[in-house]
């Protein structure tokens, strides 16, 4: 039988599981030696398994920008990243390091705004951002915290070896649900690994999330009233929604579910309404208030910022968040770091063009070709420009795009990322 791996060669990358030399590296040792006794018909047995397993539990989710809508099962890799736990240390101080900059970052921009008068990063270019919320400057949130869940991109640079991060997610980040249910899959697909390996656990995501929930609940108290607020069942995380919830044990529910009175939010139940003390929204800052934001939104809860005002809801994450996942804001975040903490950053970001300046829109125009660019508010991938894949006039149009609004873009070199067999 032929080995699974025979022929493999990774090319220019950085492997994750072979040296350069082409021996598997130490920590890759048992699942290199699991993949050479497994044939091909094995694995994509075990493949088709795991991707019954999403389909018959409802794990999809949907791409808005194909125009179709379709629900598609997540992507599953059957060959596992193994991180070794000096690397993970590394990684995971680098995480904690940078959100609670971020964290600072944005109490004192709704704040004392200390940071724009001592000139570490323009007013102007903060002020500017389409996600930077006036409306709650001047908020204290429930302990101080703005950032209570981040979702971080990191790659692994091809050419350095190294973790950096790709763009910050501090608004309404989504995806870990998939994480524990890759998990579970993964258990049951290659039980052996987790007896070989000592795998740091994911499944008490649920319970470490409701505690930080509880956490900031205005009244204090053992039992507050928790929810999660979805924009329903139409909504491309949906299934992460539902998820949570009942891990959770909290009630899912919309903006029709929930009512403002005397700035106090009740939830509608069968028994009357019932205060709620902690909303985990997974809806825009856009469309969570009609009366403060946009007047056309159905998703939300009129009068819902006057009860954040007056502290008597806690949001989670904080509204107003967006300003510190702007990826124009993104280039200042190792300043950040130098400002508040008084510490080098661990974790590195990709070499970044802010084209709002006239020096690195020359540039990025001259070299569009070679570089990705991405609106500075939009996430999740869209609107963004692979400059390497685009054709003539797909480039020409971007360009105009780019000299018309230089402030809504930036441009990032090509990251080569790792790969694994």
């Amino acid at each position: 039988m032929a080995s699974l791996l025979n022929g493999y060669e990774p090319g220019g990358f950085f492997d994750e599981m072979f040296e350069a030399s082409g021996e598997p590296r130490a920590h890759y040792r048992k699942i290199h030696a699991r993949l050479e006794t497994m044939g091909r018909g094995e694995l994509d047995e075990r493949r088709r398994l795991a991707d019954l397993s999403f389909l018959l539990q409802g794990i999809t989710f949907a791409v808005y920008s194909d125009g179709r809508g379709t629900e598609r099962l997540f992507p599953f890799d059957l060959v596992p990243r193994i991180l070794p736990r000096s690397e993970w240390d590394r990684v995971e101080r680098g995480l904690a390091q940078r959100v609670v900059a971020l964290n600072l970052f944005l109490q004192d921009v709704y704040g004392p705004q200390r940071i724009l008068r001592d000139g570490k990063i323009s007013r102007a270019l903060v002020l500017s951002c389409p996600h930077f919320r006036r409306e709650v400057v001047g908020i204290e949130t429930p302990r101080g915290i703005h950032v209570h869940i981040a979702g971080i991109d990191l790659v692994r640079d091809s050419r350095s070896g190294e973790f950096v991060v790709l763009e910050d997610n501090a608004r309404t980040p989504s995806g870990v649900s998939y994480v524990i249910e890759n998990r579970l899959v993964m258990t049951r697909t290659f039980p052996m690994l987790f007896q070989e390996y000592e795998v740091q656990p994911v499944d008490h995501y649920p319970t470490e999330l409701l505690q930080i929930l509880r956490s900031v609940a205005p009244r204090g108290g053992e039992r507050p009233t928790i929810v999660l607020l979805t924009p329903g069942i139409y909504n491309s995380a949906y299934f992460e929604h539902s998820f949570l919830a009942q891990q959770m044990g909290i009630e899912l529910v919309e903006g029709r579910d929930l009512v403002v009175d005397g700035d106090v939010v009740f939830m509608k139940t069968i028994r009357g309404l019932r205060r709620v003390d902690v909303i985990y929204r997974r809806i825009d800052d856009d469309f969570l208030d009609p009366l403060a934001f946009r007047p056309d939104s159905i998703l939300g809860v009129p009068g819902l910022i006057g009860a954040y005002r007056a502290r008597n809801v806690a949001l989670v994450n904080a509204v107003g968040n967006g300003v510190a996942d702007d990826k124009a804001v993104y280039a200042y975040v190792p300043t950040f770091i130098r400002y508040y903490l008084g510490e080098e950053p661990i974790l590195h970001n990709v070499e970044t063009y802010l084209c709002h300046r006239p020096d690195d829109l020359t540039y990025v125009l001259e070299h569009l070709h070679e570089l990705v660019v991405k609106p500075v508010g939009e996430s999740g991938g869209y609107g963004l420009l692979m400059g390497p894949m685009a054709d003539r006039a797909t480039l020409a149009a971007f360009r105009d795009r780019l000299r018309g609004d230089p402030r809504n873009y930036i441009a990032q070199p090509l990251v080569g990322l790792s790969a694994t067999a």
